[in-house]
């Protein structure tokens, strides 16, 4: 039996604020930060609104250089209602362009790997249908926002 290959379409463009970072030091895996999350805009096909300042980045970073992205934010679309995203997953690419991001430099996109699995959720009838639908990312790093590419897995 074959069954049909996931098909990706675009619910939105997030541009995320940051904050300054807090290190927290070394932690059981890896160097532990938070990354608070300010502001930001949603604008897409199925998703326009602005991002509250009520999250955060939850980071781990490995010796090797992986960023274990792990955030969690709000979203108020443009029409009233609020959706939390969960978003989970991995930055890396080659140290040298990973000392550039750090630096908040900026760097193609095309350069590392940025990609998360996000969870939305909300008690507002009119976007029920985020609550059963699956969600993955792209992303890309600038000096003190993030922009989030995500789409739904059809």
């Amino acid at each position: 039996m074959k069954l049909n290959a996931p098909i990706l379409d675009h619910v939105c463009n997030i541009e995320v604020d940051l904050g300054p970072i807090q290190e927290l030091g070394n932690g059981r895996a890896g160097k532990r930060r938070i990354i608070p999350i300010v502001g930001g805009v949603a604008t897409g096909p199925r998703l326009n609104g602005r991002v509250l300042n009520v999250g955060a980045d939850w980071q781990t970073v490995f010796d090797d250089g992986l960023a274990e992205l792990d955030t969690r934010y709000a979203l108020e679309t443009h029409d009233g209602a609020t959706i939390e995203i969960i978003n989970y997953g991995y930055r890396f690419g080659d140290p040298d362009v990973l000392k550039k991001l750090a630096k908040g430099e900026h760097v193609s996109p095309d350069q590392y790997y940025m990609r998360t699995q996000a969870r939305l959720e909300t008690g507002d009838p009119r976007y029920s249908w985020v609550n059963h639908t699956l969600f993955v990312g792209t992303g890309a790093r600038h000096s003190s926002s993030v922009t989030m590419a995500i789409y739904e897995i059809v």
